[in-house]
């Protein structure tokens, strides 16, 4: 019996992993007891020293089970037995990648002894050399000296990796303390906060499961939490497109838990302030160095867009892989520094600014069996970088690191029997993005006049009627009665039987698919589409088709 994904399950943790099946998991968080005498409503958390390190024992190694291959565990424990578990997690075989401190205002007062105000956080992985670690989102890096200090418009946008430096009294030194280092700051979540649920008092900041999630799993991994707690981590997971899936030995807890997942939603933001140290280095002192934005700049970017982008657009220069290439090292050929980040989005500038030369190759369009054939593909993977980096499409394809995940998730998610070229994926985007609009208005006007009319029709996939689907139209994949994606085709079965092809597709576990034939209620098929999803919104749509007020049928 393998456990159900996306959903709380009450119950013993060590029992629950075993029946959690061998090496599905990508991300594991635990935030288990810390043995310290903490009243909890039904565990006992102040059991003898040897039972407590058997029983850790025992569910670190049915952790270790359940993960891939590549997986990672994240393990938060307090200062009496982290030595211990770092030691029983090595000797299961995992290898740890980074111990991390997490730093906490609001610490636990004690009469005899130091305020509590940090918890340790181990990082580990099962293979020293294949896991997770996504270094190029932008929501894990932190503002570079470049950045605060000297105001220097070169410096990477994105900033940079966090140090591994220690900062032993950041209490004393509060100007130099913040999240550049492998010591942590993160507020505990007081009782006062917004953000607390109220019925677990040893509840985990959103931000802090938000740096491990993004860091070490991708969207649509499997995370896993085997001490539920207030549900944290899981609704962190379902805010950040991943599945989830949770322990909780207390059936109250359970059931808040269950209770807080139904009022959380894929793209709802991360509670809790990003930067928690609101102060930045003075530069009263610094040098500020000047702009590289100039005459003398504008010209040169100028210079490189002529000699290098064939006469097309600067869209088709963020498109293409080589292009962009040419351009970016073109334009530190000029020795004026930067990067491709900073180059790419300073040409959006310069043509919005209506500067660049006039193009004089149009943009290649996408056909319509193009887009038939991978252009859901390009839709996903945007949709899903934007919930994970929260960035736009430009600031997307400006970066050619942001721009090779972009390219990863759509291989990852679109057709199985070819390799579709990099540049007709982002291509395909942008041609989404440019008709959204004009299809998001036209749903808005059309939708009340077909939903008198128009009826969708539903087909469980177990039954295996799939003649039913040959039709041209607008279908919408669900899984347990909530539509994923709403998609369109000249013939819907040829395209949800090339959808299901995709392991990545049946993880999502379609059980049905509803399915309706435009009555010439809709100009345009893209509309339907685009009314569909504003009433069903889906996980996997990009967000500009969404109508901004919901529509009902």
């Amino acid at each position: 019996m393998t456990l159900p994904k996306n959903k709380i399950h009450q119950g013993d943790c060590v029992k629950l992993l075993a029946q959690v099946e061998e090496g599905s998991v990508d991300l594991v968080f635990a935030d288990p007891p810390f043995n310290i005498g903490y009243e909890y409503d039904v565990y006992d958390d102040a059991r003898e020293t040897d039972d407590y390190l058997g029983w850790c024992r025992q569910w670190i190694a049915g952790v270790h089970r359940a993960l891939k291959p590549d997986g990672t565990f994240w393990l938060a424990i307090g200062d009496e037995y982290a030595a211990e578990l770092k030691i029983e997690a090595q000797k299961v075989g995992f290898h740890c990648r980074s111990w991390v401190i997490w730093y906490y205002t609001f610490g636990v007062n004690c009469v005899n002894g130091f305020s509590r105000s940090h918890t340790h956080v181990f990082h580990f992985v099962k293979d020293k050399k294949k896991f997770t670690f996504n270094r190029f989102n932008p929501q894990i890096r932190v503002k570079s000296a470049r950045q605060l200090v000297y105001a220097d418009a070169r410096a990477n946008p994105n900033g940079r990796l966090p140090d591994r430096t220690w900062i032993t009294r950041p209490q004393d030194a509060p100007m130099s303390f913040s999240p550049n280092h492998d010591t942590w700051y993160f507020a505990r979540v007081a009782g006062t906060f917004k953000e607390r649920e109220g019925f677990h008092g040893c509840q985990m900041p959103e931000q802090l499961l938000a740096r491990i999630i993004r860091s070490t799993s991708n969207p649509q991994d499997l995370v896993l939490d085997p001490f539920g707690g207030s549900g944290t981590t899981l609704c962190v997971a379902k805010k950040l497109a991943r599945q989830w899936m949770g322990f909780e030995l207390s059936e109250e807890y359970a059931q808040y838990i269950g209770e807080r997942l139904d009022r959380t939603h894929v793209d709802d933001p991360i509670d809790g302030p990003e930067d928690p140290v609101q102060s930045a280095p003075s530069t009263a002192k610094g040098k500020r160095k000047k702009k590289p934005f100039n005459a003398e700049t504008e010209s040169a970017v100028i210079a490189a867009y002529e000699n290098t982008g064939q006469g097309f657009p600067a869209d088709q220069i963020l498109c293409d892989k080589e292009i962009n290439s040419q351009f970016v090292d073109a334009c530190l050929g000029k020795g004026i520094g930067g990067n491709a980040a900073v180059w790419n989005r300073y040409l959006l500038q310069l043509r919005k600014s209506g500067k660049l030369p006039r193009s004089t190759r149009r943009l290649p369009s996408v056909t319509s069996g193009e887009m038939d054939a991978f252009g859901f593909a390009a839709e996903v993977a945007w949709r899903l970088l934007a919930i994970d980096y929260r960035k736009t499409l430009d600031e997307i394809f400006c970066s050619p690191e942001f721009a090779a995940e972009f390219d990863r998730l759509a291989r990852l998610y679109g057709p199985t029997d070819s390799e579709v070229a990099s540049v007709d994926l982002r291509r395909a985007a942008a041609s989404i993005r440019k008709r959204a609009n004009a299809a998001r208005t036209q749903a808005e006007e059309d939708f009340a006049k077909w939903k008198k009319g128009g009826r969708m029709s539903r087909l469980e996939l177990a039954d295996g009627a799939m003649q039913k689907l040959e039709v041209a139209g607008v279908f919408v994949l669900r899984s347990e009665n909530v539509g994923f994606y709403v998609g369109l085709g000249e013939n819907i079965r040829s395209k949800v039987e090339q959808l299901l092809s995709n392991p990545n597709w049946q993880k999502l576990e379609p059980d049905s698919v509803s399915w309706v034939v435009n009555d010439g209620s809709f100009k345009d098929k893209f509309a339907l589409k685009a009314a569909i999803a504003s009433h069903e919104r889906p996980l996997l749509n990009c967000r500009l088709l969404v109508c901004d007020s919901e529509l009902s049928p």
